[in-house]
């Protein structure tokens, strides 16, 4: 199995992070940089995913893109977050951030949110986060993926045992830095 263009995922994930960091810095203003940020996002990402076609479990990711591109892009260039949802999973004080858009990617869920059930409405407490549905979805693919390789290695299957014992290792290091984080 061989992951094509990784760079695009990494350059994805730089963009949005320094777009987002630039606005909360107040060198960017969100009304461009969070929909810009989501377009390089949405190129660099789709790019990535087409290179890797191959991948069966990376179409979950593709379904997720979509729900979130449609979301945003029905909200002005910004994720929709719940208030409610922010406080279930721990997170405070991001309301006034919100409120004032402050953040060049996301904004605070209202009555005028287009779509808000595929907003960031999932909150994930020992995760401290908040979710939209197209995260579950990407978050599945991505799985999808370690599974893929964890169940191949140099182009050819391996037995059932010796692949779901990989398959748990996996799972488990993944379980452990999730636990691991601050």
């Amino acid at each position: 199995m061989e992951l094509r263009a990784p760079w695009t995922f990494l350059l994805a994930a730089l963009a949005e992070g320094g777009l987002a960091y630039g606005t909360h810095r107040g060198l960017f203003q969100p009304e461009w940089a969070g929909p810009l940020a989501k377009a390089l996002v949405l190129l660099l990402v789709g790019y990535g995913l087409y290179q890797n076609r191959h991948l069966k479990s990376l179409y979950l990711v593709l379904v997720g893109l979509a729900l979130n591109a449609l979301v945003i892009f029905a909200n002005g260039g910004h994720m929709p977050v719940s208030l409610e949802a922010l406080q279930r999973a721990g997170i405070e004080g991001w309301e006034e951030l919100l409120k004032t858009r402050g953040d060049a990617v996301h904004s605070l869920l209202d009555e005028n949110t287009r779509l808000p059930f595929l907003g960031d409405v999932i909150a994930l407490p020992p995760l401290r986060k908040a979710v939209s549905p197209g995260d579950l979805f990407i978050l599945a693919g991505i799985a999808g993926v370690v599974v893929e390789g964890a169940l191949r290695v140099g182009g050819r299957r391996l037995p059932l045992r010796q692949g779901a014992l990989r398959v748990l290792a996996f799972l488990v290091l993944v379980l452990l830095l999730l636990a691991l984080r601050p």
